[in-house]
């Protein structure tokens, strides 16, 4: 039996404790973006509200860190049942910072088609403080002295144990449908501007711990599957080094690319120049 945490927005939100703490953020609707999803849940990684784009590559999916800038981390459950997603930025889990195994961490629980957004280490029971992106050298994980993972998000989703029904439970089951996940709207694809920090090309990106914001939780129990249903891992860079890996074309490239898609077939009729007719 594990515990976990959920957010309210006018009670205690949860934390699940293995000692599991899962907490729960507000539910909010969700929007249809291009987001790493499994067949249980979603993640996807918020700038000002919006979806970063995401590039599959190199086995694994990228976003582009955008210096100095906040960001935030949204969960949506996908199935009738509730979930608990252990959730860590960096290495560190995102609820008590431990680097424990996935079955024994901290977990964020989620009600059948529940939406609910991470914007930060969870501090206390009251409090969180902001993820952005920076430095390794002044990343959180740097401070705490475990950089071993920087550059990583990842999600491992556990479903809660299907409870054993009666035969009457079963029969009145029967006639009732699941809820369908609400209808979803497909976001502005404009990309986020970049902070006017200064920047070197050699940095590579990782998590600052930032500005504490409210965010209550509470503790639940769930009694959860042995194995986890699915795992979303992300690895975040800035574009310099998006580059370098081959996830995104340099500047020449895209330049190059942008002359040739305004080529033509023709123009103005005239004969092929001779360059064998200097004379002429």
């Amino acid at each position: 039996m594990s515990s976990q945490a959920r957010n309210h927005p006018h009670k205690f939100p949860t934390v699940a404790l293995l000692t599991t703490i899962v907490t729960i953020s507000l539910v909010t609707p969700c929007g249809l973006v291009e987001a790493l999803e499994a067949e249980v849940c979603r993640i996807e990684v918020l700038v000002d509200g919006k979806p970063l784009p995401e590039f599959p590559a190199r086995g694994t999916t990228y976003i582009e860190a955008l210096r100095g800038r906040e960001y935030a981390l949204r969960l949506t459950n996908l199935i009738d049942r509730r979930i608990a997603v252990a959730l860590a930025v960096d290495g560190l889990n995102s609820i008590d910072a431990k680097t424990t195994s996935a079955s024994k961490a901290s977990k964020w629980v989620l009600a059948p088609y529940e939406t609910t957004t991470i914007s930060g280490w969870q501090v206390s029971s009251t409090d969180a403080r902001r993820f952005f992106f920076t430095t390794e050298e002044k990343s959180y994980g740097t401070w705490l002295g475990q950089d071993a993972n920087l550059g990583v998000i990842e999600a491992i989703v556990y479903r809660e144990k299907k409870p054993r029904l009666t035969l009457g439970q079963w029969l009145g089951s029967r006639s009732k449908a699941a809820p369908a996940p609400a209808g979803r709207a497909r976001p502005s694809a404009e990309a986020e501007k970049q902070s006017g920090e200064p920047a070197d090309a050699d940095d590579l990106a990782a998590t600052g711990i930032g500005r504490r914001v409210d965010h209550r939780v509470q503790r639940v129990h769930l009694d959860l599957e042995d194995h986890p249903a699915s795992e979303l891992r992300l690895r975040y860079e800035y574009r310099q080094q998006l580059v370098h890996l081959g996830v995104l074309p340099s500047p020449e490239a895209e330049a190059a690319l942008a002359r040739r898609e305004r080529a033509n077939g023709f123009s103005d009729f005239s004969f092929a120049p001779d360059p064998f007719n200097h004379g002429r």
